[in-house]
């Protein structure tokens, strides 16, 4: 069956090349994500390698497997992208009727964007794989890849993710294998200094934890909040580059937002292998708009960081852009 394919694909037969590359369609746009952060990029570059495959593959001679040609493809879309994109800039504070109080930093990631769970596979069906795939997919894990120099996120990436062997990885890139081994080092230590702890989306503590967020957050509730946070707790919000670190200035921050009167509806979905929600703000009027994602990320029975994103991300999770009126 794949030799017939093989031989159609190569006679211009379009078929025949969507049923060749369907089956690493989602891994190909997951691992696009991870090397770019941003969900529309990893978009554009999937369709880029995909039609660079089409319009290429009759030169493809078979020496490495069709998946790993693809790679081959991606993983080079996704380095010239990188070193030659303007990336989405940052956004100046847009909550009306709040004033933020000073951040911690302003941050270096404001193309970051949320990857919805539907869209990721894991792949293997072990407990261990899917772990191993989540923390790869995590907002900790892509935000640190974001910055590290490009090659070394494609050599990390495509040897301690993928699993491709150094001989593989050095063929992708047109390097050699010391190359390879010499960038795995460099990039495995600033991926050290720079990460944390990614969720652990089986964890016992999970549900329970989130489901206690809610409760405090649709009431406004800060004494309950208290309790849910680590003491290093973080916020990010891109594209706004505002961030805050540490429980009394994300509490702070909180009671900005409470204290101004604005009340929400969260409402569940799953981003980057994390607990996500849609927010809704309610008004006086009775309607609800949606107006942006919240993703958390959990240590153990805590919440240690909360991104929030705007609310051009909702349709991506399939939620609406507002709620029936109350």
């Amino acid at each position: 069956m794949t030799a017939d394919l093989m031989t159609r694909a190569r006679a211009g037969d379009g078929d025949a090349f969507r049923r060749l590359t369907e089956p690493h369609r989602r891994e190909l746009h997951a691992h696009c994500y991870r090397m770019l952060g941003s969900l529309q990029d990893a978009e554009d570059a999937l369709q880029d390698t995909l039609l660079a495959a089409w319009q290429g593959f009759g030169e493809f001679e078979q020496r490495a497997s069709l998946r790993t040609w693809l790679y081959r493809i991606a993983t080079n879309r996704c380095l010239n992208a990188r070193r030659s994109a303007s990336r989405r800039s940052a956004a100046e504070w847009n909550v009306p009727g709040v004033e933020p109080p000073e951040p911690t930093r302003l941050g270096r990631v404001p193309w970051l964007e949320p990857f919805p769970d539907d869209l990721h596979d894991v792949g293997e069906p072990g407990p261990e794989a899917r772990v191993e795939q989540a923390e790869s997919i995590s907002l900790a894990f892509v935000t640190a890849m974001q910055l590290l120099p490009p090659r070394q996120v494609a050599v990390l990436i495509l040897r301690d993710v993928l699993a491709f062997r150094a001989a593989e990885v050095a063929e992708m890139l047109d390097s050699s294998v010391e190359s390879v081994n010499s960038a795995l080092r460099r990039a495995r230590a600033g991926l050290h200094d720079r990460r944390t702890d990614a969720p652990r989306a089986g964890s016992a503590h999970a549900g329970t934890t989130v489901s206690r967020f809610v409760r405090a957050w649709e009431a406004a509730d800060l004494e309950a909040l208290v309790s849910l946070l680590t003491d290093d707790v973080f916020i990010a919000m891109p594209p706004m580059p505002f961030e805050y670190e540490g429980r009394v200035l994300v509490l702070r921050f909180c009671s900005r937002l409470f204290d101004a009167g604005r009340r929400f509806d969260l409402i569940p979905t799953g981003a980057n292998g994390q607990p996500a929600f849609g927010v809704y703000l309610r008004t006086s009027a009775g309607t609800r708009p949606g107006v942006g994602l919240y993703v958390l990320t959990l240590s153990g029975d805590r919440i240690c960081a909360m991104t929030r994103f705007d609310s051009s991300v909702l349709a991506w999770f399939g939620l609406p852009r507002s709620l029936p009126r109350r």
